[in-house]
C-alpha cells in the first residue's frame, strides 16, 4: 500500500487511534465455495478526521461501512472504536444512506425527534423537539420542519437525514454515498453544507463516494480500494488543503489536479474494470 504524502495535515496523527479497522476480512459462504469480499483491511481513523473511501462497484465499500456501523461482523479481524470492539449497531455510529430512510408519515421535525427519543428516552417531548429543531437549523431547514418527506425535495430529504444523524451527537458519522441520487447543483450545495457542519462540530466522518472531486473537496484522506473479490486498500492519499475549504480556491490549486489525476490513474488504468467485472 502506497501513500501520496501531503504537505500539511488537519488532524493529529500522533493522537491515540480512534476508529481502528484491524486486519479485517469478510467471507461469505456460497454454493460454489467461500467468496471473499474484503481481505486484510487495516485502517486507523483519528478523532475529528474526515476519510473518504472510493473504488469501483463490487469492491466492498459498503461491506466495510456495514462492519463499522455494526450491521455485519468481520469474518477475521476486528473493528474498534475507542478501543472497544464493535459487535452491533449503536448510537455512537450513525449512518446516512443514499435513499434518506425517512418515515413518510412523520414531519421532518418528528423524524429527527424520533431518533433522539430512541437514544434518549428519558428526555421530555418539549426537550426532544427543541433539540430536533436545533438540528434542522444546523442544515438550514427550520422553515420546512412541519413538512412531511413527500413535500420535500431530494436535497431537503438528505438534509433531514443528516440532521437526524447528528441530533444524537454520534462519535462517528457514516455516509454511504449520501449525495449519489441528487442532481449536480444540489449535490454541490450539500457538499458545501456538509463542510460547514463538519468544520463546526468536527465529528469523525467515514464516507463512501464514487466522485473523486467530492472526495478531494471533503476529506483529509482518500482510501482507494482495489477491485473485488478479495478487495483491499490499494493506496491512501493525503489531501493537503487547509480548512476551512472553498471549492473555487482548491480547484485552482495545481495540487488538486495532481491528486485528481493520481486517483483517476489508479481507478481507470491500474484498476480499471473489465467488461466481465461490470456484469
Amino acid at each position: 500500500m502506497q501513500t501520496l504524502v501531503a504537505n500539511e495535515l488537519s488532524v493529529n496523527r500522533n493522537a491515540n487511534p480512534y476508529l481502528v479497522i484491524d486486519n479485517v476480512s469478510k467471507v461469505y459462504p456460497t454454493a460454489k465455495g467461500d467468496y471473499t469480499v474484503l481481505e486484510n483491511i487495516s485502517l486507523t481513523v483519528y478523532e475529528g478526521e474526515f476519510v473518504c473511501v472510493i473504488g469501483h462497484s463490487g469492491c466492498g465499500k459498503s461491506t466495510l461501512l456495514n462492519m463499522v456501523s455494526g450491521f455485519t461482523k468481520p469474518t477475521l479481524g476486528e473493528v474498534r472504536l475507542e478501543s472497544k470492539v464493535i459487535t452491533k449497531p449503536g448510537p455512537d455510529r450513525m449512518v446516512v444512506f443514499q435513499n434518506y430512510s425517512l418515515l413518510p408519515w412523520l414531519s421532518a421535525l418528528d423524524n429527527v425527534a424520533l431518533a433522539i427519543k430512541s437514544v434518549h428516552p428519558e428526555t421530555s417531548k418539549s426537550d426532544r423537539l427543541e433539540m430536533a429543531m436545533a438540528s434542522l437549523e444546523m442544515v438550514g431547514l427550520t422553515d420546512a420542519a412541519k413538512k412531511k418527506p413527500k413535500q420535500l425535495s431530494g436535497g431537503m430529504k438528505q438534509r433531514v437525514s443528516i440532521a437526524r444523524a447528528l441530533s444524537i451527537r454520534p462519535k462517528v458519522l457514516i455516509l454511504d454515498e449520501p449525495f449519489g441520487a441528487l442532481d449536480i447543483l444540489t449535490r454541490e450545495e450539500l457538499q458545501e453544507e456538509l463542510l460547514k457542519i463538519w468544520q463546526e462540530h468536527k465529528v469523525t466522518v467515514l464516507m463512501i463516494t464514487h466522485e473523486i472531486d467530492e472526495a478531494i473537496l471533503l476529506s483529509d484522506r482518500i482510501v482507494m480500494m482495489t477491485n473485488g473479490p478479495a478487495a483491499t486498500i490499494g493506496e491512501i492519499v493525503d489531501v493537503p488543503f487547509a480548512r476551512p475549504r472553498y471549492r473555487e480556491a482548491i480547484t485552482e490549486d495545481p495540487r488538486f489536479f495532481t491528486i485528481r489525476n493520481h486517483a483517476l490513474d489508479f481507478l481507470y488504468n491500474r484498476f480499471a474494470l473489465s467488461a466481465t467485472d461490470e456484469h
